[in-house]
Order: structure tokens, then sequence, then C-alpha cells
């Protein structure tokens, strides 16, 4: 009977090592539900992101004036019609 009792406390203790050390274990999930909850918000972040660059891509593609303002910003580009003037403060 004895033999049986350190048998089944030797068996716990092996189910209690793995349950808490080891593949599985509440360490591993533990870290890897951290890691999946830090995946999430970068995922939300970069959809985001996406976003705003397919809305900016869409009014790119839609309206002739987004174009014209992009060149004008971006490049310095102005229309044949116009006239530049730069403005230097001292």
């Amino acid at each position: 009977m004895k033999l049986l009792w350190a048998f089944m406390a030797v068996l716990i203790l092996m189910l209690q090592v793995r349950l808490w050390v080891g593949e599985g274990s509440f360490a591993q999930v533990w870290t890897l539900e951290k890691s999946i909850a830090e995946q999430r918000e970068g995922n939300a972040e970069l959809a985001t992101r996406n976003e705003r660059l397919y809305a900016e891509v869409r009014n790119l593609r839609n309206e002739q004036g987004a174009v014209e303002e992009r060149a004008r910003m971006n490049l310095g580009l102005i229309r044949d019609d116009e006239t530049f003037f730069l403005v230097i403060e001292h």
C-alpha cells in the first residue's frame, strides 16, 4: 500500500512539473498570449496606416486636384499660366 501511495505522489509531482514548466506550461501559454496581444496591437496600427494610404490612393485616382496639390507641395511644380513669387523675409 505504501508503494502505491509513493507511486501516486511521484505521478502527481510529475504532472505538476509538466503543468508549471516545459512545453504547454502556464508560463509558456502566458508568454504566447502576451506575444499575440502585442502582435494584434501592431496589426491594428498597420491596418490604420493601410487605410490612410488606401484613402490617399483613392483620392489621387479620382480627383485631378489632389494630384496637382501633391505636385505643388511636394515637388514645387507650377502650371504654365501661373507666376511664381518667392518672398524672402529678413
